[in-house]
């Protein structure tokens, strides 16, 4: 099932996904810097270290952790616990107007929320589709399939569409392919 006006699609380039969320950084849109961090689009990392002058490897023992979203190893910037389930973004330092101390290059995740307007689930799709979501993985597949029963897609993120052939989705959706 798709949304109801459609803005993004999976196909959606990533520089016009970043227009579409609209630059801003208002409260409302630091609110979440307080609750987590955003996670990173694979290479994105080489960017972080060279602006804080720091080798990459420095960057991931100090600043990063591993998440697994749909089966899929990523990295965001650590979260500094406050309670059990959440904590605000090693990166982010609520005294400054300007609170990310990464902003300009931020997590991919982090750039293409958006809390303003209809778009914001959309490019979270988008990203899910993007960077997430494998494919060629079957359990990346089947955890994808349970998150669908829940919430909308865009263009392009239906199983079908992205395993692209009926027989072979079957087959990972019941076991059959394992990998």
């Amino acid at each position: 099932m798709y949304f109801n006006s459609i803005l993004v699609s999976k196909a959606t380039p990533e520089e016009v996904a970043v227009k579409l969320a609209k630059e801003c950084n208002c409260d409302k849109c630091k609110h979440g810097c307080n609750y987590g961090s955003g996670t990173m689009k694979k290479g994105q990392e080489k960017q972080i270290a060279k602006l804080l002058g720091i080798t990459e490897e420095k960057l991931k023992q100090e600043y990063l952790e591993e998440v697994t979203h749909f089966n899929t190893k990523l990295l965001r910037p650590k979260v500094i616990k406050k309670n059990k389930q959440h904590g605000k973004c090693i990166f982010f330092d609520s005294s400054k107007k300007n609170a990310c101390k990464i902003y300009l290059h931020r997590p991919l995740q982090c750039k293409i929320s958006n809390f303003h307007d209809e778009s914001g689930e959309q490019l979270h799709s988008w990203f899910i589709l993007n960077h997430c979501v494998n494919p060629d993985d079957a359990e990346s597949i089947r955890q994808y399939a349970q998150y669908l029963k829940f919430t909308n897609t865009i263009p392009g993120g239906t199983l079908l569409e992205l395993v692209g052939n009926k027989i072979k989705l079957r087959k990972m959706l019941d076991y059959e392919i394992l990998k």
